[in-house]
């Protein structure tokens, strides 16, 4: 996680908002970060960030916000907060991601599937559909009569 947040910064395409670094403690924790002005080429968000760490893009239009979103190999989770619940709705849709939070923080939920798309996973785990993974599905055509 540091070294994704180094090098954005390190490589200006981003500046640290707030956090940016690790506690001078034992254990392996990193500080809430929120990283503004982040360049939509920026490595850090080519890559799943398994920590507290939020690096915000500009955008001009949703139409550009969608596709810089859905511009990675990865796709577990997306987030989108708006004050209109039609329109996230509709972003929501469009975003190539197993899973979608809208205003919230917290989308897993243990009676929801839990998994993503793209290089962030196959299938899912997690209430029916986690079952499902289990099954194997067959066609058995045969003549009536």
């Amino acid at each position: 996680v540091a070294d994704l947040v180094d090098a954005t910064v390190g490589a200006a395409a981003g500046s640290v908002l707030t956090g940016g670094r690790a506690p001078d403690r034992k254990g392996y924790f990193f500080e809430p970060t929120v990283l503004a002005n982040v360049d939509p080429s920026a490595l850090i968000l080519g890559h799943e960030i398994f920590g507290p760490v939020a690096p915000v893009v500009s955008f001009d239009d949703l139409d550009t916000a969608v596709e810089q979103a859905n511009d990675t190999e990865m796709g577990l989770i997306s987030y989108v907060y708006s004050g209109d619940s039609a329109k996230a709705i509709a972003v929501a849709e469009r975003l190539e991601a197993g899973m979608v939070a809208i205003n919230r923080g917290l989308v897993s939920d243990p009676a929801a599937p839990f998994g993503g798309v793209k290089q962030s996973g196959l299938g899912r785990e997690g209430a029916h559909a986690g079952l499902l993974e289990y099954l194997e599905t067959k066609y058995i055509g045969t003549p009536l009569g």
